[in-house]
């Protein structure tokens, strides 16, 4: 039915953060138009948590080795938060140029 997912980000610097996206995590992009960049995502998934009044998303990356991306990020003069062990996987986040942030998380649980 469906062949893939657009997610959109807001920012108070959309140009910085494009910039970020494309020169810093090195993720393929295509521009339609006025620099406006779309950019390809890895493979992804979806999951549904249970909460009693929120209607908000959050956008999380996932990586294999979370310590060496970590370490990726910050050669390239971006820091992480300290590492969070929830249990299902090891979590951290960082900053964009816009203000905003992205979480992202080296999974212990089953991929599908």
């Amino acid at each position: 039915m469906f062949n893939g997912a657009h997610v959109i980000i807001y920012s108070t610097d959309a140009e910085a953060d494009r910039v970020f996206m494309r020169d810093v995590l090195d993720l393929k992009n295509i521009d339609v138009g006025g620099g406006w960049l779309i950019f390809a995502l890895p493979p992804a998934e979806a999951a549904f948590h249970p909460h009693v009044s929120s209607h908000a998303h959050e956008l999380y990356l996932m990586c294999d080795d979370l310590e060496d991306s970590q370490k990726k990020l910050l050669a390239a003069g971006v820091e992480s938060t300290e590492p969070i062990d929830e249990g299902w996987g090891i979590l951290s986040s960082f900053k964009l140029p816009g203000g905003g942030s992205i979480g992202y998380y080296q999974p212990r649980h089953g991929r599908p």
